[in-house]
């Protein structure tokens, strides 16, 4: 069997002039990303939103750089075609640039191969780390980093905040970001945005119209019981689990004790 070619940040440059879709998913662990990496996903994102369904956190503030390591290590070692891209966590950029790119050379010696910051707020760190040979990846509307701040909904419903995201998107562009992924931005903006850009712009709850998608693969698998509704469910894994342990445990109980 021919081996499959190895996605890079230039591949996925190249999707865009190509008018090429880009599907991109989560992944915490060896063997999930072992199966997305097969099915050919483009992209797998190690993403801090391993705080809610892997760690059980309220939200991805908790999580720790040491915990992004491990899960990117897991992950790295199941991935062979896919582009791997980890989240930079909270409190690990913001403080100060140094601090930020030592942060972000430890998620690559742990396997990753881009790193996704979010926020346009810290372009001087987004510059210094791909200055270093680090592809960045940003992230704007909702930014789940930013929670108490924003509050879990759409960001450019009126038409300053949505003249604030495109000039956003064009600077991460501009500092040499290798694509934008855009959270909960109504359909018609996002089209805008993805039409303004030169880079890839990937949604999430942000409509059609970008150039790919991503979602948390636990709520694609229907596995995760607080999926956001914007997501669309390809399975009911929640259920066929819940059924296979219920079945196994009925065949425990009735099985003949010894006498």
């Amino acid at each position: 069997m021919a081996k499959k070619e190895k996605i890079t940040v230039n591949s996925i440059l190249s999707y865009k002039q190509a008018k090429k879709k880009i599907a991109m998913l989560t992944a915490y662990d060896y063997l999930m990303a072992s199966i997305l990496d097969a099915s050919e996903i483009d992209i797998i994102l190690v993403g801090d939103s391993l705080g809610n369904v892997m760690m059980g956190y309220k939200n991805t503030l908790p999580v720790t750089m040491m915990e992004m390591i491990i899960h990117t290590q897991a992950v790295a070692r199941g991935t062979n075609r896919a582009l791997l891209v980890a989240d930079m966590p909270f409190g690990s950029f913001q403080n100060n640039k140094e601090e930020a790119l030592s942060c972000a050379i430890d998620l690559i010696k742990a396997g990753a191969e881009a790193v996704k910051i979010e926020g346009a707020q810290y372009i001087d760190i987004i510059k210094k780390i791909i200055k270093a040979g680090i592809p960045v990846m940003g992230h704007l509307g909702f930014t789940p980093q930013s929670v108490n701040i924003l509050g879990y909904k759409y960001q450019g419903k009126t038409k300053q905040e949505e003249i604030k995201l495109l000039k956003e998107a064009k600077a991460l562009e501009k500092a040499g970001c290798f694509a934008v992924i855009i959270e909960l931005v109504p359909d018609a903006v996002a089209k805008k945005i993805a039409k303004g850009l030169l880079i890839p712009v990937i949604g999430i709850g942000a409509g059609p119209n970008c150039d790919g998608q991503v979602l948390v693969c636990y709520d694609m698998l229907g596995m995760y019981p607080c999926s956001p509704g914007f997501v669309k469910k390809y399975a009911d894994l929640d259920g066929i689990i819940r059924k296979a342990v219920k079945k196994y445990i009925e065949e425990i109980y009735s099985a003949p004790v010894a006498q």
